[in-house]
Parts: structure tokens; sequence; C-alpha cells
């Protein structure tokens, strides 16, 4: 009987859980605030392909993809959570980051940035490369 139960709860569960997170397309306008302001300041030049917003039982996010395939992520309060992008916007990247790509890997543009928590950021490099920095901007792993 508990084995039943168990395998009911768990159905249950996972029944919802996919059922909870709903991709919805929605309009610039929908955007938080602040990630319409990032969007203008950021990349203006750039047409919108598609917005998103994924709702979950707990969070919301939202995604904006571009025409030349740039894409920016954005949390439930606007800020941006990753940026993938051919050419980076040399703002969005913090200046002791910047500083450690261009003296070890003088040739290669940063394609990727992530937000991650505890004030960590992780970068993927154009040669394939993903380089993690804590919150004091200090190397802690390199992936590749």
């Amino acid at each position: 009987m508990k084995r039943l139960s168990f395998i009911i709860i768990l159905l249950l569960t996972v029944q919802l859980s996919a059922k909870a997170s709903n991709d919805k397309a929605i309009t610039f306008e929908e955007l938080p605030v602040q990630s319409q302001q990032f969007i203008k300041q950021h990349f203006a030049n750039q047409t919108i392909a598609l917005i998103k917003m994924d709702c979950d039982i707990l969070d919301k996010s939202y995604e904006v993809i571009f025409t030349n395939g740039n894409k920016v992520e954005f949390n439930r309060r606007g800020d941006w959570k990753e940026i993938f992008c051919k050419q980076m916007p040399e703002e969005v990247i913090p200046s002791e980051i910047k500083k450690y790509v261009l003296k070890n890997y003088p040739n290669n543009a940063i394609v990727k940035i992530e937000r991650e928590s505890r004030g960590r950021h992780e970068i993927d490099l154009q040669n394939g490369l993903s380089l993690k920095f804590d919150a004091q901007y200090n190397l802690i792993d390199i992936d590749d």
C-alpha cells in the first residue's frame, strides 16, 4: 500500500511539473521595465525575433531572441541572467573579467556571459573554453 501511494504521488508530481513550465510568447511591453531598458541600451540596433516568458511553479523568467541569433535571458525582476552574443556589449562584462581575458586570451572574444548565484560569473570564449569566476572575480575553474 505504501508503494502504491508513493507511485501515485510521484506521478502527480511529474504531471504537475510538466504542466507548470509554460513558455508563452509576449510583447516587448510585457517585459519588466528593467529588461526593456537593458535591451534599449545595449541592443537598440538589433531586431527582436521572439520574446518568451517561462512560468514555473515557483519562478518566472524571460528570454529575448534576436534575428541574428543573439539571446538575453532575464530573471523575474528583469535583471539579466545570461547573454549569448556574437559581439558582446563591452559594458555588460565586469572590468576585472575583461582585463583577465585580454591578458590571458587576447585573440578570443567573449560570446556568452552568465551571472550565477552568490555573485559568480561564467563566460564562454570564442575558442570554446568556459571560465568561472568567484564574486571577487578570481578565476576558479576552466572547462573546455
